[in-house]
Parts: C-alpha cells; structure tokens; sequence
C-alpha cells in the first residue's frame, strides 16, 4: 500500500490502515450508522468461502458503500474538511475529507488485513473477533485514541477495553506506496500548533519543533497529512491536486510504532535495517502533527476556487448560463480596477487579464499550449508599488506566491526539489507549486552582485518553467522532468533577463511629482466583499471554458497572415502569428466567448499592434535593450 504525504496546499502521503469503522464525524445517518455495516462476520462462524478469503469483500462493500452516498446530492458538504476543522475537533476513525496536492510518494508498505481464531469448545473458525485477549504492544498498535474531544477528557484503562472489543482487523496485504499531497494547512482553527492529549507516554512522540513538515513555501502553515492509498495508487502523480475522503487515524500508537520498530527491527527483521533512523523519523511522525487517512475515495480537483461548483462547468448547466451573462459586464469592472492600479495604462490592464485567465491546455511534443507569460516592464521602485501589485493580484486568484528576485534569494533559496536518499524523501522545492498557481517574480529587487552555482541554477529552473512549464526535480546522480501549469508574471524596471511569452512596458499616465500621492490612494476591494467574489469566479471561469475555431475563421486567420508578410515580410514571424492566436483565444475567453469570432481577431491583431509599437519606442529610448 502506497503512502502519499500531503498538505493543505500541496503534498499528501498514503500508508497503512489501522481501522475502517464507527464514522460519527456528523450528524448524518449514514456516516454513523457504518460500523454495523462493515462486521459482516462478526460473531458468525465461516463457511467454506471465507476461509478461502477472511475479508469476504468487505472492504470492497465499505468503499462502494461510501462512493454511493457521496454522489447525493450537496453530500460532500455534510463531510467535515481536515482543511477547515482544527484537529482536535474531529473524532479519530470517522468519515472526513482533505483537499491537497501530492508532494510526495512513499514506498509501498505491509499491514494485517484479518486474522483468523478458532475456538477451543466448537473449534469453529471466526474472522473477525469481538472479545479476545491481545498482548499489550498489539493493544497499543490497534486502539485509537479519543483523547481529541474538545473536552480534553482522558479515557480510562476500561473505556480502552471496551473500544478493543469493537475493533476490526484484517489480513495481511499490500498497501499502496506512501503518496503526499501538499496543501497549505491550518494546524489549528486559531493558526497555533496545538499538541493534542493522549495517554501515550510523552517519550514515544517527537517534539514538534525537530519536525520538518517539508512544506514547498518558505513559512508556509497548515495541515499535512499522510494518505494511505489501498487501490489503484498507480493513478495518483507527485503534483495532482486532489480532494480525498477518508477515514481519520490519529493514534499516538502511530509514532510509538516506529520507535518499537527502530529498537527491535534488528531482531525481528533484518531487511528492515536497511531503513535508517532518519527514514524512519520521517516517515512515522506524530499522528497530532501529521494525521493518517486511509482513502475511500478521491477525486481530482478541475480548480481549486471555493466559490465555484466542485462538479464541472459542463454538469452545471445553471451557473454557466448565469456566469457567461455577466461576463462582460465583469470584464470591464475587473479591466477599470487593473487600469487603476497600473498607473492608468489600459492596454497594460488588458494584458494582464489575458495573463490571469492562461492556461496550459494541451501539450503538442515538448510545446506547452496556452501558456502566456507577462513581463511588465518599466514598473516604478517607488513606494513598493510591486509589492502592493502583488497583494492586489493575491487577492483575485486562489492560489500565489510572491519572489523577490534578490541576490540573497537566488544564491540562497530550493527554488527545485531534491532527493534526500537518507531519509527516503522528495525535499520540496519553491517551484513544487499547484496547478494554476500564480507565480509572481519580483526583479525589481535583483541588485548587482555575483551569482553563485545555487543562483545559477535557480535563474535556469525559472527559464526552463516560464519556456518549457517543466520544472527538473534533482535526484543527485540525474534530473527528473515534471510537468507543470503555473502562471508567471514578471515585473522589472527594464526588460527581464528571464524569457516572457509578451512583454509590455507599463506607461504611466500619472506625475512622477505625485507618485507616492497615487499609490497610497490605491485601495483594494474588501476581501468578502461580493464585488471581489464576482472577479474571482470570472477569472476562474474564463480559465475552464472551452475553445475552438472554425474553419472559416482559420482560413480568414491565413488570408491576413499572408497579407501582412506581403505588406512587410520583416514586420511578423511566425512566432508572433502564435503570440496574436493566443491573443485572440485568451480575447475571446475574457468575453465569455467559447469560439473565435472575426472581432476578437480583429481585436486581438490591433491591441498587438499597438502593444510592438510601445516596445519598439523603449527600445529606441532605452538603446541598452535587447
């Protein structure tokens, strides 16, 4: 069984299950009432077929069963999310969820599935025992701890022996290797990281602060979890974004194991001494930190917006019609706050809309589509004006990351991940981001100074992600391509020493005499506020639609190509054919249009147009530009 370690923004990890029974997370019958319905041979002797298999398919009926209520309509929402809840609020073994990206993918693992006794009068064979008299390291491995009620209560020795009377174990199989989604987590609803209480003595557990949750993002918080994968793991990839329902498991017993394993591997194992302590550490944190869910079902995240329908634009045939009818309208609020915060510069906001709503939607060969990154060059220093563009842009788009291209950043910072063949890990790197993150690199801060091999490599990765949207993950003795979706936007005094898919110089409408007067009347739209929510889905909604051409369009797109080489074969390449299609696409996208149309083409060749022509004037103002 594969493992997949998992964040609230990123990574998820997948490992074993140490119970699959008693969901009572909610107020819903059928997340209470499973317990019952899972011991189908509790108490019952076997017949010839389940000696054959002890589980009898149970499992099978647990997962069907969960999948079937969760097509109900609005059932996702009675689940309580990792991601929302503070731990120390959601009852161990019950139903819940978790959105994260994988960072990670342990090494598959081994656990008891069912066990089989026979009893001394009858000799009859029982698969599933609800009484039985278990050693005590076995007790500890088995019986979870309910010690996260928000009443903080501790349990009595008898109440412990009560729950062992209720478990359900099973034979031993294989578990899908240890995956890791990362996402940026809560640890708490009050964002401090809580240690919660067990009975477990305290030397069994890691102390928080030797913990590495290994988040991708320098100071990122959140929740990370380890998801134990029992099916069709081959489906999951380091990087997929994911929403997973599980069972919880939070048992201090989780990190006691490892301890127990550490000491007496040598003797009970000894393949297991290749696992160093390290590993070891790693891959067995405190349940209290790194919560195990062992998946029932999962289903991969078309976008990570909250404000729109987790079903596909297509299955939500009401919020499409009601979206498309406003997308104009919203277009043209959305383009007047960006003109206003570039200075004034429309044809820069008109850009960068097109920026926000790119998408990588196909790949031809090595050549990522759809792919548009910006360079906004000519920026003011002033004021921390980037800084604030940032903040503004932050507060659109689901998910961000700020770079400030320092010298000290780029000599200095895992901008790519890295193998730790010690501990058995993927270290994340800064470029290990979602999909459809916004990337935003800050050259405003480069000052002069000497790039290092680190700053080196750095300032390759970033060009080979902007030109190629790959990222080579560094496994020490060779490079691993992964593919990426990320949105970059680069802002920078003059043009970029990183490649950009369209640069644009940012002309300033405003008086440098009353710059930092403008900029501090800058204001940003409250967060909640309805008028923020409506440019959110816009951005996002534009970036799902679908797109064609028809072939009258094509071929009026190849009469004007050629006449435009005809008129002056120096003026267009082939390279900026591709740049004004992209254009038009993104163009017609923005207007909620879901095919090409002679206007947006028209449109599209005229703001590209007047965008060369502002660049070639700074470039014969600024001789020192490429």
């Amino acid at each position: 069984m594969p493992t997949l370690l998992g964040t609230a923004a990123g990574p998820i990890v997948v490992g074993a299950a140490e119970r699959a029974g008693g969901c009572t997370a909610v107020p819903v019958a059928w997340l209470t009432g499973m317990k019952g319905k899972l011991k189908l041979n509790s108490g019952a002797p076997l017949n010839t077929a389940s000696q054959k298999s002890p589980d009898s398919g149970w499992e099978a009926k647990a997962v069907d069963f969960f999948k079937e209520k969760l097509k109900e309509k609005d059932a996702h929402t009675w689940v309580p999310s990792l991601n929302d809840v503070p731990l120390h609020y959601l009852k161990p073994n019950s139903l819940v969820k978790f959105r994260c990206l994988i960072q990670d993918m342990f090494d598959p693992e081994f656990y008891m599935g069912a066990y089989e006794t026979v009893d001394p009068s009858t000799k009859a064979k029982f698969s599933l025992i609800q009484s039985h008299s278990f050693a005590g390291s076995t007790q500890a491995r088995v019986v979870p701890s309910t010690s996260y009620a928000p009443s903080r209560q501790k349990r009595s020795y008898e109440e412990d022996e009560e729950d062992v009377d209720d478990m359900d174990t099973q034979p031993q199989k294989l578990r899908e290797p240890h995956t890791g989604p990362h996402v940026p987590t809560e640890q708490q609803g009050n964002g401090d990281s809580k240690r919660q209480e067990t009975e477990a003595p305290s030397s069994q557990t890691a102390p928080a602060s030797h913990l590495d949750l290994n988040f991708p993002l320098p100071g990122e918080k959140g929740p990370s979890c380890l998801v134990k994968v029992y099916k069709d793991w081959d489906a999951f990839k380091l990087n997929d974004t994911l929403e997973v329902f599980g069972i919880l498991s939070v048992s201090p017993a989780l990190s006691a194991l490892a301890d127990e394993k550490d000491a007496s591997s040598s003797i009970l194992d000894p393949a297991e001494c290749m696992e160093t302590a390290e590993e070891q550490r790693v891959h067995s944190p405190p349940a209290s930190l790194v919560p195990r869910l062992h998946m029932l079902h999962a289903k991969p995240l078309q976008h990570n917006n909250p404000l729109l329908p987790s079903v596909t634009l297509k299955d939500n045939s009401a919020f499409l019609s009601s979206t498309l009818s406003e997308m104009a309208s919203v277009r043209a609020e959305l383009l007047a706050y960006l003109t206003h915060i570039l200075l004034g510069d429309a044809l820069a906001a008109e850009y960068l809309i097109l920026h926000l709503i790119s998408n990588v939607y196909t790949r031809r060969d090595i050549l990522p589509l759809g792919k548009f990154t910006l360079n906004l060059s000519g920026c003011p220093t002033v004021a921390s004006y980037t800084e604030r563009l940032y903040q503004i842009i932050q507060h659109l788009v689901p998910s961000s990351y700020y770079l400030g291209m320092s010298l000290q950043n780029m000599n200095q910072m895992r901008l790519v991940p890295k193998k730790d063949y010690v501990a058995n890990r993927l270290v994340s790197g800064a470029l290990q981001l979602a999909r459809n993150t916004s990337l935003f690199l800050d050259e405003t801060k480069l000052e002069q100074g000497q790039l290092d091999t680190t700053g080196v490599r750095n300032v390759t990765a970033l060009g080979n992600l902007i030109s190629w949207q790959k990222v080579d993950y560094d496994f020490n003795y060779h490079q691993m391509e992964f593919p990426c979706n990320i949105n970059v936007l680069i802002v920078s005094e003059a043009r970029s020493l990183l490649p950009s898919d369209c640069q644009i110089p940012v002309q300033s409408q405003v008086d440098p005499a009353h710059m930092d007067e403008y900029l501090s009347s800058i204001h940003m739209h409250p967060q909640a506020s309805s008028q923020m929510n409506k440019l959110r889905i816009y951005l996002s909604v534009a970036r799902l639609l679908d797109y064609s051409i028809s072939d009258e369009v094509t071929k009026s797109v190849e009469d004007d190509f050629v006449d435009m080489r005809k008129d002056d074969p120096q003026s267009i390449s082939a390279e900026d054919l591709h740049r004004m299609l992209v254009v038009a696409r993104l163009l017609s996208l923005s207007l909620g249009q879901t095919s090409l149309s002679r206007d947006s083409w028209l449109r599209a060749k005229h703001i590209e147009a007047l965008r060369r022509s502002r660049v070639e004037q700074h470039k014969c103002v600024n001789g020192n530009e490429p």
